[in-house]
């Protein structure tokens, strides 16, 4: 009787090529391991498929072997959902070469694009069509519209376009028997029952392998603003918040809060970065756009910025005068993730909330951590303007960074008690993965994980998609 896995893998070869098959140690090594390295995992191989239709026969052929399946984009998720588990048993299926822009209507204002596409290059595939793809995350080079959808992503435009589901007008999608869910409509009004599409976005690969979308492309912005401003408090960002959403209406697009440590660690590991406006608690990244040619913008975020420093809500501002300066003051707010990283590891929390409930939840929030875990450093940052917080723990100075991981199942139980009682989420824009399935069973209703089971059972019943992620 012919080997099982040797059969599968035979067939697999059959379907994308020896070249797409990869078993050797040192090949499957980069698709392994997340990119923060907090998890290994093992596979019996990777295959990287080039189509739709090798993607159907690829799972065709593991549901055949009855071979477990992980989808995998960029491989820059922050939760370890695209790494395979120790046992060595799973296929890792990379949508790499998945990478063509099928198709971008204009006048349909869509983009038509498969799942290993960076986002980058989707941005840049809209802007060459003078269009605009808002979707904006810091590692927009090497993540892919499939990792985007798969998470629900969020990024730094959400105060304006919303999250990647917002973005999304069709989908392709594999299941797990190789059957193809295609809903390919590039459709502002399609109301023809249960919208599908809705349940492979945030779904972390758990129901399929997404393949292809349509998204939302809009007006290229003509004119743009970005200011760095100071503020005392969390109270007064929020104070700051509202007057320039009076001000600009949806011109505003950003709005990133920043703590005084958080914004010394960027510093500290990217040098050359600005070192603006120092000695303040707290500080407000604005970023606002029109798609007006004749505008005055700038203007506009300059004077409501003058006026809430005038009145007490700002402590001082400074504008960008140049797209250098505005890409300068950006990489100060998008290098905090990697300046964490390189300084040792860290307990992160992916929250969101009410925004009228941070400047309490924060608080009580920090009296919490430090009686528990005394000269702890909170790295706090984030997308303020739709209310999520990366809400990071760091080890006192002088603390091993390593040892003091081992408080993370604790830390975690502080802020995520917290955030539910102030009626938030666990887990805002970088999904569950394996790192958070407990805290969803913990935090969801127990209607809730019953529906999500039910929906995985119907979909996905031999359980082969992603196992372990999600639930």
């Amino acid at each position: 009787m012919a080997d099982p896995g040797a059969t599968l893998l035979e067939r697999l070869v059959g379907v994308v090529g020896g070249s797409h098959v990869l078993t050797a140690p040192a090949d499957l090594e980069p698709y392994l391991v997340d990119w923060r390295g907090r998890y290994r995992g093992a596979a019996r191989a990777v295959v990287q498929p080039a189509s739709t239709e090798e993607v159907s026969d690829v799972m065709r052929a593991c549901a055949d072997a009855g071979a477990p399946v992980v989808p995998q984009g960029g491989n820059t998720g922050l939760c370890g959902g695209a790494i395979p588990d120790n046992a060595g048993a799973e296929i890792v299926v990379s949508l790499r070469r998945m990478n063509r822009v099928r198709a971008l209507d204009a006048d349909n204002a869509t983009i038509t694009v498969e799942a290993g596409v960076p986002l980058a290059v989707v941005q840049e595939s809209a802007a060459a069509a003078g269009l605009h793809f808002p979707l904006s995350l810091a590692s927009e080079g090497s993540c892919t519209i499939g990792g985007n959808l798969s998470t629900n992503a969020g990024g730094t435009a959400v105060l304006r376009y919303g999250n990647t589901r917002d973005l999304t007008l069709g989908l392709e999608a594999v299941l797990a028997d190789g059957s193809v869910f295609s809903a390919l409509r590039g459709l502002r009004k399609d109301n023809t029952g249960y919208d599908l599409k809705q349940l492979f976005i945030g779904a972390e690969g758990t129901l399929g392998v997404v393949t292809a979308a349509v998204m939302k492309l809009f007006p290229a912005p003509q004119a743009e603003a970005t200011a760095l401003v100071a503020v005392a408090s969390p109270e007064k960002a929020i104070a700051l918040l509202a007057r320039l959403k009076s001000a600009l209406s949806d011109r505003l697009v950003g709005f990133e809060l920043m703590s005084a440590f958080s914004l010394a660690l960027s510093r500290k590991h990217h040098p050359g970065s600005p070192d603006l406006m120092a000695g303040h608690s707290w500080y407000v990244l604005v970023h606002a756009e029109d798609s007006a040619r004749d505008t005055s913008l700038s203007a506009m975020v300059e004077g409501a910025l003058a006026s809430a420093v005038d009145d007490g809500v700002a402590a001082d501002a400074t504008l960008a005068q140049s797209v250098e300066q505005r890409k300068r003051l950006w990489a100060l707010r998008e290098n905090i993730s990697e300046a964490q990283r390189r300084e040792g590891p860290n307990i992160k929390h992916d929250i969101s909330l009410p925004v009228s409930a941070i400047p309490v939840f924060m608080l009580e929030c920090e009296a919490a951590l430090l009686a528990a875990f005394p000269g702890a450093r909170l790295v706090v940052f984030g997308h303020l303007g739709d209310g999520n917080l990366h809400y990071n723990l760091s080890a006192p100075e002088g603390v091993d960074a390593s040892r003091f991981m081992d408080h993370g199942e604790h830390a975690n139980r502080i802020v995520h008690d917290l955030v539910a009682r102030h009626r938030g989420s666990f887990s805002a824009e970088h999904g569950i993965g394996q790192l958070k399935r407990d805290d969803l069973v913990r935090y969801k209703s127990p209607v809730e994980v019953a529906l999500m089971r039910a929906v995985k059972s119907a979909i996905d019943p031999r359980g082969l998609m992603n196992p372990g992620k999600v639930l």
